[in-house]
């Protein structure tokens, strides 16, 4: 089940473009790769070496702040509960929020210290609290980027520390922070835009200078080893659109930071975002033969929303390719047809359109007459 759902969810957010000469030229940036998302339908903007293996560096600290959210949310951990500090995570080297090993530290100011401060310690606590160890956790991370169908991630730690097996991409980065902020949105919105954490009497900030710059930026998080290079994944709401952009490898601090505007900007200058149909919405409906049912309801499981360039989407066409002869039995979600979209004519995505319903199959007297029908048809 969860391997169809990835494919659904491949199959869903990443539409075919085919008509480059329609299309706003991207920025170039000055960073190893790059990679721009509108997060509504998980559609590329701007990308460039999108699925290049890179070093994550602090980047790591997304997947551990899913799981941990998702332990709370599961109640293998509670945020009041306090977590005692292991030499492990005392030593952890790298950024830190201070914890000091033999005493007790909320799990909240954990996860304060792990995105605010970008605490190396911190995560080896919380790995440690949830898991057991930070082993037992990073298999945890590895399954859990194969459930979001990141295809191109391996986890050996918590916090991001170099390891020649701890590697990641542009593209499984942004499909990570895109599922942070959409399975875990109070969580989002509570920690990944405060500017600054104090622990110990010790006033840290965040390191993520589109905070401070742009008042649309609310997340995620920036990451930097002399082999990563300085890295940030960041997100923007501007109205109703949400992008989320990834750029690894830039030369400094400030460039990373730059880059990432740059990206946002080009995204909500050149774009539009258009929805096409709504949730469970149909579509239409399909004829199924050898069914309970006659008919089927057919549509998408979330929006339909696909970014546009510019004063486009009033030239946007639409045609519905569907299977011929539809035989039951028909599963929830299952693909049925597809939605194809061009804009004066050219193709410029493709969506597949799944089943609204399931339809179970006729009895043997159902299936018998339907047998008859199509040898007429």
């Amino acid at each position: 089940m969860l391997k169809l759902r990835s494919l659904l969810f491949v199959l869903f957010c990443l539409p075919i473009l085919a008509c480059a000469q329609q299309l706003p030229a991207p920025p170039v940036l000055a960073a190893k790769s790059w990679l721009l998302v509108e997060s509504a339908s998980g559609q590329e903007l701007a990308g460039q070496a999108a699925d290049q293996r890179l070093e994550p560096a602090s980047l790591t600290k997304l997947m551990t702040a899913y799981l941990s959210f998702a332990a709370i949310r599961q109640g293998t951990i509670k945020l009041d509960q306090t977590v005692p500090v292991s030499q492990k995570a005392w030593k952890t080297g790298g950024s830190r929020m201070f914890i000091q090993v033999g005493t007790e530290v909320k799990v909240e100011d954990l996860l304060k210290g792990m995105i605010v401060q970008s605490g190396n310690d911190a995560c080896v606590a919380l790995a440690e609290a949830i898991a057991g160890d930070e082993g037992n956790f990073a298999q945890m991370m590895n399954r859990e980027a194969q459930r979001l169908g990141m295809k191109g991630s391996s986890f050996r730690n918590s916090s991001g520390l170099p390891d020649p097996q701890h590697y990641t991409t542009a593209r499984d980065l942004a499909i990570l922070a895109d599922a942070l902020i959409r399975d875990f949105p109070e969580e989002y919105a509570r920690y990944y835009s405060m500017k600054e954490f104090r622990y110990n009497n010790i006033r840290q900030p965040n390191r993520n200078r589109l905070l401070y710059i742009d008042p649309t930026v609310d997340g995620l998080k920036t990451g930097h080893t002399e082999a990563a290079g300085y890295c940030l994944v960041s997100s923007a709401k501007r109205g109703s659109r949400r992008l989320v952009s990834v750029v690894l490898g830039a030369a400094s601090d400030s460039a990373r930071a730059q880059e990432s505007l740059k990206l946002l900007n080009f995204g909500f200058q050149f774009y539009d975002a258009v929805q096409l149909y709504a949730k469970n919405e149909p579509v239409t409906t399909l004829k199924v033969w050898k069914g309970k049912e006659s008919t089927v309801r057919i549509g998408f499981p979330k929006d339909l929303v696909m970014a546009v360039p510019k004063g486009f989407g009033p030239k946007i066409r639409t045609e519905l390719v569907a299977q011929q002869r539809l035989m039951a039995p028909i599963a929830l979600g299952q693909v049925l047809a597809t939605l194809k979209v061009s804009i004066d004519d050219k193709a410029y995505g493709e969506y597949p359109v799944l089943a609204l319903e399931e339809v179970p199959a006729a009895g043997i007297l159902g299936r018998t007459i339907d047998s008859i029908r199509l040898w007429f048809n």
